[in-house]
């Protein structure tokens, strides 16, 4: 973990077992560093060329933190009869992985599944995109896509699938009944969508109408659609 954000989250919500913190950013950063410390973290004071070494960004701001890994068995994850879940099938980039996390999180969902050929949510720029956000909801990883989907019908959720083709409306008055529903919700990568064969599991492939002329919403954008309908369907 590095940043000031990401850090404190981590901090909060107790994951951090060692903080390296540059003068300069102790300096600026005086709240979390106590925070660290009375969470338990380690803090070691590290020069600006350690700080470099350590960090994958461009610019490091001079905190980097050592934290568990954050991923839970997926009959974990869907414990407690959830009603709002996000699957990413086949999304390969860390940064729209990290940011449907961070969607998932606001719009309340219960969990996030990361499932087939989706980047680890671990990875250093998923984690930057969640803002936080892996912190503060269940994350689980199942390589076996089509399994992730049978776990998530067991747990009594309808299968919606993101389809810029789907067959369902999301502006329809009659999807108001399936979008307020248990529902998890499925997302693929942004060139080539959902693949096919979860596609086929889906109960409903649900389109996000174009009323311009765009050719298509990214991801983050259209996740952030999908979920907040169900939310607003639900009230």
């Amino acid at each position: 973990m590095e940043g000031a954000q990401a850090v404190r989250e981590a901090v909060r919500f107790g994951h951090v077992h060692d903080l390296f913190v540059t003068p300069a950013a102790a300096d600026r950063n005086p709240g979390l560093l106590i925070e660290a410390r009375a969470a338990g973290a380690r803090i070691s004071p590290v020069d600006d060329r350690a700080a470099e070494s350590l960090s994958d960004t461009v610019t490091p701001q001079g905190l980097v933190a050592v934290c568990d890994l954050l991923d839970v068995p997926l009959h974990r994850a869907l414990t407690g009869a959830p009603s709002l879940v996000a699957v990413c099938a086949g999304i390969g980039d860390p940064g729209n992985a990290g940011t449907v996390i961070r969607v998932a999180d606001a719009a309340g969902a219960d969990a996030v599944v990361l499932a087939g050929d989706t980047v680890d949510p671990h990875n250093g720029k998923a984690v930057r995109a969640s803002t936080g956000s892996v912190f503060h909801l269940p994350l689980a990883r199942e390589r076996d896509a089509l399994a992730a989907l049978d776990a998530c019908r067991a747990a009594g959720l309808v299968l919606l699938v993101a389809d810029g083709d789907g067959e369902l409306d999301l502006h329809d008055p009659a999807a108001a009944a399936v979008l307020g529903g248990r529902v998890a919700w499925v997302f693929g990568g942004e060139a080539h969508g959902v693949p096919e064969a979860v596609a086929e599991r889906a109960d409903h492939r649900v389109r996000v109408p174009i009323h311009g002329h765009a050719e298509s919403l990214n991801l983050a954008t259209a996740a952030a659609i999908c979920l907040y309908a169900s939310v607003a369907a639900r009230r």
